[in-house]
């Protein structure tokens, strides 16, 4: 229990001895730097629970938890803030405890307790992956890693979209203006190849569209009647019967489009434990149909079609099934879930990576499963982001103006280098090592500029302003790192055995920073929250700054209060390894 946990049970205990009364929460925060204190119980929360005089309250509440609780030696009342002051010993000890602790902040998951799946990425094989997946990802495979930090099993899974008319309009377009183009014989990845055909017949059609129109057709006629159209939707048919020539030409295509999304995935450093493809899931969901009409959770309209009502929860009727039996993304979805559960047994819940604007599917999907009865089903997240907006203005794939994902790596990569270079401080490197340390400043400024804002939120995405030096970004921890890294090359001495000291004012603060790493694990993971850790990091490399400047490491003359300032810098280094790992980001020894 850290002292937080410990102070947090104290202040309820004595509330209930003092007035009996019992409260639900205590509300912490940093104690200001003009009073003695390391950490504040905030008094007026409490006035909700009983009436009174907030400094009385604190003067009460003080007492009991310095007499209750060793470890605090003194406290103050400022207006309704109880200001603590924490022994040195505790965060001294506390410190010894996880030195030699390569884990330090994670927890091994328990061996009876569930595994959670989280979705990410999801593409379609009908272009390569662009910024919004690059956010997806990072998200995802971030809240993954998170979770397995935590304590949790995770399995990480994606949905690979490889059917439906967007996938034969790109095998159209290439059967029809492709002259036998393949990845090899064009030198472009799979992905972008099948991707230009995308965009390839977008172009024709609108052609097509403009000829009917001038023949007299309305928009909507010419839309509708547009030849490339109408042969995409008979291919799509064909597709659905088994038609041999067109499932060898949309095996072919989609195995380009894997070989190019595999290299990007290699590149962004995400990974995934299991996959699924639409193509085997879309028929699922229909047996359940059947099963949720005996349990009253669906009902059949007069014209055979299958819905749910969902107006009692606030909701409106969701359509499960049509007319003609075939079933929507709604039923795919369900089959789905209920799927991956009897393929991973020990699943007990679900995190779906998907953009905002799905924000009511997932609520309907989420619905549903409870109705149906499933127990895992009251542990699904949708895990819920804002687009990626660029300085030049929103993305469109059918026009072709996406950003590619593998050119904004690349031009961060770029940009690096172009700062790197500026800055002048790569003597002695070869270009080798130069090259890949671009390549983890580039991806760090990107992933931390990402991952650093809640979920939620919108991004306005500038990759200059991400790999900047200085301020809150990927760089500027990453140069922390390698300054750290930089001492503890320097320290030609013994500095493995624990050491007590009187604390400076400096490096007490930073202790306090470190110690609550393991509970920003625990936020970061029940917030599904990559930005409290990305936070976390940078408030950490804050403080040991602060402490760099004011504190002298290797020039201390007493040698035990060199050896911890050498512990501690190494501690920090360590943690701010570890926390970039559940970013996916990497750090340089050198910089």
């Amino acid at each position: 229990m850290n002292i937080q946990n410990t102070i947090e049970s104290k202040v309820k205990e004595g509330f209930l001895a003092l007035y009996n009364i019992e409260i639900p929460t205590v509300e912490f925060q940093a104690t200001r730097k003009e009073f003695e204190g390391d950490i504040t119980v905030v008094v007026f929360p409490l006035l909700r629970y009983k009436k009174g005089n907030p400094v009385q309250i604190g003067e009460d509440l003080g007492k009991y938890v310095v007499e209750n609780i060793p470890q605090i030696t003194n406290y103050n009342v400022v207006k309704g803030f109880l200001n603590l002051v924490i022994e040195d010993a505790f965060y001294t000890n506390f410190f010894n405890s996880v030195l030699e602790n390569a884990y330090y902040g994670f927890v091994a998951p328990s061996a009876d307790e569930k595994a959670m799946m989280v979705e990410y990425s999801s593409p379609n094989t009908n272009k390569p992956l662009h910024l919004g997946h690059v956010r997806n990802n990072l998200l995802g495979y971030s809240v993954a890693e998170i979770m397995k930090a935590s304590g949790k099993k995770v399995y990480k899974t994606q949905i690979i979209n490889d059917r439906g008319i967007h996938i034969c309009k790109s095998m159209l377009a290439w059967e029809t203006y492709g002259n036998g183009e393949t990845p090899e014989s064009t030198g472009l990845k799979g992905d972008k190849l099948v991707g230009n055909y995308y965009v390839k017949f977008d172009q024709e059609y609108k052609k097509e569209i403009a000829q009917l129109i001038a023949k007299g057709k309305t928009e909507e006629e010419a839309k509708k009647q547009a030849p490339l159209l109408v042969a995409a939707q008979q291919m799509l048919l064909k597709w659905e019967a088994g038609d041999e020539k067109v499932v060898a030409l949309w095996k072919e295509m989609n195995a380009w489009v894997y070989s190019g999304f595999e290299v990007t995935y290699k590149n962004m450093g995400v990974d995934f434990d299991t996959l699924y493809y639409e193509s085997n899931t879309y028929l699922l969901g229909k047996d359940v149909v059947a099963q949720g009409i005996e349990k009253g959770v669906f009902y059949k309209k007069e014209d055979g079609s299958v819905w749910c009502d969902l107006t009692a929860d606030g909701l409106d009727e969701k359509i499960v099934l049509r007319s003609d039996g075939t079933a929507v993304y709604m039923t795919q979805d369900i089959g789905t879930a209920i799927q991956r559960v009897k393929d991973f047994p020990d699943v007990g819940g679900m995190v779906y990576t998907v953009g905002n604007e799905q924000d009511y599917h997932f609520q309907v999907l989420f619905l549903i499963l409870k109705k149906l009865g499933f127990d895992w089903a009251k542990q699904l997240h949708h895990l819920s982001y804002g687009m990626v907006d660029l300085p030049s203005g929103k993305m469109k794939s059918r026009e072709g103006t996406v950003v590619d994902a593998d050119e904004l790596m690349l031009e961060m990569t770029a940009t690096a280098k172009e700062i790197s270079e500026e800055l002048g401080k790569l003597d002695g490197y070869s270009e080798e090592e130069k090259n890949e340390l671009y390549k983890t400043i580039g991806l760090g400024a990107l992933k931390y500029f990402i991952l650093k804002v809640d979920p939620k939120k919108r991004i306005l995405f500038d990759p200059k302003s991400s790999v900047d030096f200085q301020g809150n970004t990927g760089p500027f921890i990453q140069y922390t790192y390698a300054r750290i890294q930089s001492i503890i090359r320097k320290a030609a001495f013994d500095y493995s055995k624990p050491v007590v000291i009187d604390l400076h004012e400096k490096e007490k603060e930073l202790l306090k920073q470190l110690e609550i790493y393991p509970e920003a694990i625990q936020q970061a993971a029940t917030n599904y929250s990559p930005a409290i850790i990305a936070n976390y990091t940078y408030d950490l490399v804050k403080e040991f700054n602060s402490f760099y400047q004011n504190v002298s490491i290797l020039g201390e003359e007493d040698q035990d209060k060199k050896i911890f300032r050498v512990q501690l810098a190494k501690k920090v280094a360590d943690t701010i390894k570890s926390a970039f790992s559940l970013l996916g980001i990497q750090v340089p020894e050198r910089m």
